[in-house]
This record gives structure tokens, C-alpha cells and sequence, in this order.
């Protein structure tokens, strides 16, 4: 038998049937943890996030609609907020972890951890490109050059 494809693997998923799940697992489970790990920097956590995610996913199977984006983006949303998530319980336990030891809550001057998950996942795509285009992509957007700056800059 050939390999599936991903179409395959999302009708199958949405259908329900038995071996779904480990089939979805099979196929998107290193892109998961690979980004919760990113995010996280803890294998334990990462390994958390990513088990929620696949258990949240197949709850909630029959919102998945193949016609609105692939099941390997639709994860990518699920792991994003479950990243989210644990990144504000972290917020919170150190608060109480200080409050405890008697210590001051201290305001962290981050940003939201949404925030956080988006700049690991968009510095993860940058890193797949091409070098020239790497440097275009982050001279216009990180630096905020202009065009003809960038001209100039990447000559």
C-alpha cells in the first residue's frame, strides 16, 4: 500500500473512525511537540502541551471543516493555544511561587504569551528560507527598511 495523504488522513479523522487518532499522531505529531518544545523549552511540558492538543483535536473533530484549511493548520492553531495557555499558567505560578516565599509579585515586562508562541513559530518559517530571502524578510520587517533600503543593504 502506497503512502497516505494528507487528505486522506483528514477524511479519516473526520469521519471518526478507530484509528484516526493514531494515524493524525503519526503524521503531525513531531510538528506538535516540535513547536511546543520551541515554545516551551522543556521536553516534559511540550510533551504535555502536545498531549492535550491531540486530545482536544479529537473532541472537537466535527468543528474541523477540510473545506476551510488543512488538518496540519488546524493543529498548528490548537497547539498555539494550548502554548498560550501553558505560558499563562507558568505567569501565574510564578506569581503565586513568589507570594508564597514572601517575596513581591514582580511585573514581567513580556509580552502576552500568544505573542510569544507567534515569534517562535514565524522565526521557525524563517529559518526554512533561502538565506537572500531570510535577510529581505527580516531587513523589512525586523529593521523595517524600506524597499530601497533593502536594495542597497543586501547587495
Amino acid at each position: 500500500m502506497g503512502q497516505v495523504s494528507d487528505e486522506d488522513v483528514s477524511r479519516v479523522f473526520s469521519s471518526g473512525q478507530p484509528d484516526a487518532l493514531a494515524l493524525v499522531y503519526e503524521r503531525f505529531g513531531s510538528l506538535v511537540y516540535s513547536i511546543a518544545l520551541r515554545s516551551l523549552s522543556t521536553r516534559s511540558d511540550a510533551e504535555d502541551v502536545t498531549q492535550q492538543v491531540f486530545v482536544s483535536a479529537w473532541r472537537s473533530r466535527g468543528s474541523f471543516d477540510r473545506s476551510r484549511g488543512t488538518l496540519g493548520g488546524w493543529l498548528v492553531t490548537i497547539t498555539r493555544n494550548k502554548v498560550a495557555d501553558a505560558l499563562r499558567e507558568r505567569q501565574k505560578q510564578s506569581r503565586v511561587l513568589l507570594g508564597v516565599a514572601g517575596g513581591t509579585a514582580v511585573q514581567t515586562p513580556g509580552m502576552p504569551a500568544d505573542q510569544v508562541v507567534d515569534k517562535v513559530v514565524l522565526a521557525d518559517e524563517l529559518a526554512q528560507l533561502p538565506q537572500a530571502q531570510r535577510l529581505v524578510m527580516v531587513l523589512a520587517f525586523y529593521s523595517d527598511l524600506t524597499h530601497e533600503q533593502i536594495g542597497r543593504a543586501s547587495c
